[in-house]
């Protein structure tokens, strides 16, 4: 693995990183032009669709013959990104487990605070269910806030009786935004993208009054018993760190199969760096081995 590749990286994010005292608006302009300055594959396609009256992109890879689906969940704290901007790392995600993916476009604060975004991401899988795919064909993933998304969707169809997806794939999850992670201090300095400064406005867009630490906005105070196998990936310079870290001793203490993967000296959802940054491929590579193993486990589990 290259220092100079992560050094690269670090004063990349560092000099686009969203300005602390800018608007939602200015957020989203900016965040907009940054990922869209990335061009996808030649060979990844992306389809404007829904699922259960919920907008979706369809993110598919040329000459591949898909034979699951991931129920991805974009980033942004909940009120920035899209699902069509999420379509460079899912489409990676897919490309690893011949997977077709279909981003959810949930709704986002502060325009349509919690529970908007839950119910978007719980009518989307339950449609997916109805349309005939077997729960077994599909895993969610998701990053950032996207990943706090996927495992509330897991804990909300788990409560409401849905048989739930073959695993879960969540990177640098943010899973607690009361922000009381030990890491959102000690992390401060070396993390070039997130801050408490950063976070806590878009905390109170999302919650709107509602309390932080309900488990359907910050699943890391849940009970998680029951859930699919969890794979869990972060980077050590993030102030997220501890969530992820907090997640997967919350699923280990309820008996859920977890997988946690700490990458030393890489940022926040690194996976998106891939082109540029040794230890991304890596773990994406990690990552669709696990997911492909659970899906193949439970088509024969099912057969």
């Amino acid at each position: 693995m290259s220092i100079e590749q992560r050094e690269t990286l670090d004063a990349i994010l560092r000099q686009s990183a969203l300005p602390v005292d800018s608007d939602v608006s200015e957020q989203r302009r900016l965040f907009r032009e940054a990922v869209s300055a990335q061009p996808l594959p030649a060979d990844v396609s992306v389809t404007a669709a829904s699922l259960g009256g919920v907008p979706t992109a369809e993110i598919t890879i040329a000459g591949s013959e898909p034979r699951h689906i991931v129920l991805y969940f974009h980033g942004g704290v909940y009120v920035i990104s899209d699902a069509f901007l999420a379509a460079g790392l899912a489409s990676q995600i897919g490309r690893r487990t011949r997977a077709k993916v279909i981003s959810v476009d949930y709704r986002l604060a502060p325009e349509h605070p919690y529970p908007a975004a839950v119910d978007d991401a719980l009518a989307a899988y339950q449609a997916l269910l109805d349309d005939g795919t077997s729960p077994s064909d599909i895993a969610f993933a998701g990053d950032s806030a996207g990943g706090g998304l996927a495992v509330v969707t897991l804990l909300n169809a788990r409560d409401h009786g849905l048989p739930l997806p073959a695993a879960a794939f969540v990177m640098s999850p943010y899973v607690d935004l009361t922000l009381a992670g030990a890491t959102m201090e000690t992390k401060r300095d070396v993390d070039p993208l997130l801050s408490r400064e950063l976070l806590q406005p878009r905390v109170a867009d999302y919650t709107q009054g509602r309390d932080a630490a309900l488990g359907l906005i910050s699943p890391v105070f849940a009970d998680l018993t029951g859930l699919p196998p969890l794979i869990i990936q972060a980077g050590s310079h993030e102030v997220l760190l501890d969530d992820a870290v907090r997640l997967a001793r919350q699923a280990a203490i309820a008996d859920v199969e977890v997988t946690l993967e700490v990458t030393p000296k890489v940022p926040h959802v690194f996976q998106a760096y891939s082109p540029m940054l040794d230890e991304a491929a890596v773990a994406l590579d990690k990552a669709g081995q696990l997911l492909s193993a659970h899906l193949g486990d439970a088509e024969r589990v099912t057969a």
